[in-house]
């Protein structure tokens, strides 16, 4: 029986994905093989020693200490593009909002609440509306930050508006290229976009080489009056770089998903509170597909979707299966391969793969493996865990 330990509310379409015959799923659940979590800050003392793998039901990892699981052999896990529809979602409406003084038209018309005569405040509307005039979206260009599920879809979705789309991602990988459309206009570089782009939209992740990508320096590239939208993660934007930008009619008005202090009070500036993935559709996108992933690691030892170890997937081939972590060492495979050749036990099929400082095997063998062989691996110089599987033919 897998233990799994949750935190926060998880969707209950995610949890019905756990087979209630193999798996334990409860909050207090002690020892867990598995943590699912959303934005539960997770901290190094609640990695157990029975744990082996972390799911974020979401696409941002910054609340579960990475690197501290990597070390442990633990796989941590996320769900990117679950959220995606309903964070471009949002990015359309921030458009919308950046470009027309909607919420300004909204709170006016209702300090009129007390004017009771039907003529009087029609004439009040009508002679106050100019106060909240904007611009239309159309031809207008948009810069997209950062290529993936959720930029992909924003430029699609600004291509529909009839924008202009200018995208910029020196990491895209082949699958979101082939999503992107062919009009969107590719950048050499950010400063060449930003100096285009009537309206910038960040969607890359937050690591330490995007940590203060918009700061004093980039802020002066930018078009004078645009707007700057970010969905992303907010250390990727100095708020007090972003304050003075704001001040001196750099950034013409900025909306984003992450309040600050230095911001909340700002005139041009508008912020939610962390709603990009608050839709119904998107918890449950997100559950459903972190739950998935830890059933197929936990019963069968594949990897898909994490951002600490390699993506690792084979067909059971039948009879065993043994899952190896390791240290990403020259040699290590070439023993855990001898431990096996030693005791006649036969390879039908494995895989090999390797990520930074870590590797991770699939070895599929005829004969059952008795704990002294298991035992004999983690002995093995650099062998972080092994486990082993009784396949289904």
């Amino acid at each position: 029986m897998y233990r799994i330990r949750t935190f926060n509310q998880i969707a209950a379409r995610g949890l019905q994905r756990f087979p209630a015959d193999s798996f334990e799923v409860s909050e207090a659940a002690v020892d867990p093989h598995a943590i699912l979590l959303r934005s539960h800050k997770l901290a190094a003392a609640d990695l157990n020693a029975d744990l082996r793998a972390v799911a974020r039901a979401g696409a941002g990892v910054n609340n579960v200490p990475v690197d501290t699981c990597t070390e442990r052999g633990v796989v941590v896990f996320n769900t990117p593009g679950a959220n995606a529809n309903s964070v471009k979602e949002l990015v359309l409406a921030a458009l919308l909002l950046s470009s027309r003084d909607v919420v300004g038209g909204i709170e006016y018309v209702r300090e009129l609440a007390g004017v009771s005569d039907g003529a009087e405040l029609n004439t009040l509307v009508e002679g106050e509306k100019k106060r909240f005039k904007g611009r239309e979206l159309k031809g207008r260009s948009l810069g997209v930050v950062g290529l993936g599920a959720i930029g992909s879809m924003v430029a699609k979705a600004a291509l529909d508006l009839g924008m202009d789309v200018l995208g910029y991602d020196p990491a895209i990988s082949v699958d979101a290229a082939w999503r992107l459309p062919a009009e969107v206009q590719r950048m050499e570089n950010l400063p060449a976009l930003f100096a285009r782009a009537d309206y910038v939209t960040l969607h890359v992740p937050l690591l330490p080489e995007t940590e203060g990508m918009i700061n004093e320096a980039s802020l002066k590239v930018f078009r004078p009056g645009s707007v700057l939208l970010n969905f992303a993660r907010q250390p990727i934007v100095d708020a007090a770089a972003l304050r003075a930008a704001l001040d001196d009619g750099r950034i013409g008005r900025y909306v984003a998903d992450f309040p600050v202090p230095e911001l909340t009070s700002h005139p041009r500036v508008l912020l939610t509170p962390h709603l990009g993935a608050s839709t119904d559709e998107a918890e449950e996108n997100c559950a459903v597909m972190a739950a998935e992933q830890l059933v197929d690691f936990l019963t069968v030892g594949n990897i898909r979707n994490s951002v600490n170890f390699p993506a690792v997937t084979l067909e059971p081939a039948g009879g065993h299966r043994l899952a190896v972590t390791n240290r990403n060492v020259p040699g290590v495979l070439n023993r855990v391969t001898s431990v096996l050749a030693d005791r006649q036990i036969n390879v039908v099929d494995m895989i090999n793969k390797s990520r930074d400082q870590v590797a991770y095997n699939l070895i599929d063998v005829v004969e059952a493996l008795d704990q002294p062989t298991v035992d004999a691996l983690c002995r093995l110089d650099h062998v972080m865990n092994v486990r082993v599987f009784r396949m289904q033919t």
